[in-house]
């Protein structure tokens, strides 16, 4: 099957940047699913019914979160109505965190597809542990037995947690990739046991920005230590970053993997599937 993982979606350029390119990537690279990172869909921080509507519209099957799950507060309840929304697994058990970390799905071709996502510890909240957490999600959802592709959502800070966090789950996955940095890195490869792996999928956000958002707030923090006020998204136009990738349809396994970039400041070629 193919399928594409979009990174961090940040304020309405990036919304609208999705909703311009997603139905025509869907189309020209025949993609069977889509997953995109939204938790920071809602005016930078956050998401609310109306923007995972405008996501879900452009054409995403599921909508992954992380650390600013909780901004808005009508994702609380939203979350329980709304299965196609994920929000980190490794929130404690006494928490009674809303909603599923973890989704299965089936396509309109017949795919089991299986979504995780989940939150590193390392400069981030204190969650529960990702691995111990990944570890039971994966054993319960066999790749190429219960399941045709299993995509992992990687929210962290450390590059090294991401990396970890890749080779753990190496060979039970299709797709490991990071979020939350916003920045595309230029690792994507197949690791040695066959899963997909990118450190971070870069985000759907203007890049004439600090990380998505407009750069005088970031830059008077960064120089003076005073804050002025709070960050408000670019609003430019958004390129559009992910990952694109084809699995074996009997392993679930990744036989391809590519970076996707669309639009905006850092836009290049979108491959398209092999034949076409």
């Amino acid at each position: 099957m193919k399928f594409a993982f979009f990174g961090d979606v940040v304020g309405r350029s990036g919304r609208d940047g999705v909703a311009e390119h997603l139905p025509g990537l869907k189309r020209d690279l025949g993609l069977d699913f889509v997953i995109v990172n939204a938790e920071n869909a809602a005016a930078g921080f956050g998401i609310t019914e109306s923007t995972a509507r405008e996501l879900f519209d452009a054409g995403a099957d599921c909508l992954t979160l992380g650390n600013h799950s909780w901004d808005q507060k009508e994702a609380l309840t939203y979350i329980v109505r709304e299965p196609r929304l994920i929000r980190p697994l490794n929130y404690p058990v006494l928490a009674s965190a809303p909603g599923r970390g973890v989704q299965l799905f089936e396509t309109q071709a017949g795919h089991r597809v299986v979504v995780i996502n989940l939150l590193g510890r390392v400069h981030m909240d204190a969650l529960d542990d990702p691995f111990a957490a990944v570890d039971k999600a994966l054993e319960a959802s066999p790749l190429g037995m219960v399941s045709d592709a299993i995509i992992v959502d990687m929210h962290a800070e450390a590059t090294s947690e991401k990396m970890a966090m890749g080779h753990f789950c190496d060979g039970r996955a299709s797709l490991v990739v990071g979020t939350h940095t916003h920045v595309p890195t230029a690792d994507c490869q197949i690791l040695t046991g066959g899963t997909a792996y990118q450190t971070d999928a870069g985000a759907c956000a203007d890049y004439d920005s600090v990380i998505g958002n407009q750069k005088e707030e970031p830059l008077r923090r960064f120089t003076t230590r005073i804050s002025g006020g709070r960050y408000r998204p670019a609003e430019g136009p958004a390129t559009i970053c992910g990952v694109y990738v084809e699995t074996d349809p009997k392993t679930g396994l990744a036989r391809r993997v590519e970076p996707i970039r669309m639009g905006g400041r850092l836009s290049q070629t979108v491959p398209l599937p092999q034949g076409a």
